[in-house]
């Protein structure tokens, strides 16, 4: 996923894209314990994905803390 992409959309897209990126983790990794999984570089990539749109929600708290 693009980080231009996770930046235009709102706090609650980027709120139910988390719930769903952990499920997908979730998920992904029950495959690969079952060894089901093909590729396990997946996880890895899902991890990153969960932590640009942690990032942005951060960001974006940070922000409208300083303007408070």
């Amino acid at each position: 996923m693009k980080i231009k992409e996770l930046r235009d959309m709102t706090n609650e897209e980027l709120s139910s894209k988390l719930k769903a990126l952990k499920q997908e983790l979730l998920n992904l990794r029950f495959s690969n314990a079952t060894g089901q999984l093909a590729n396990p570089m997946q996880i890895n990539v899902c991890k990153k994905d969960i932590a640009r749109v942690k990032t942005i929600l951060t960001e974006r708290e940070m922000k409208n803390k300083g303007r408070a």
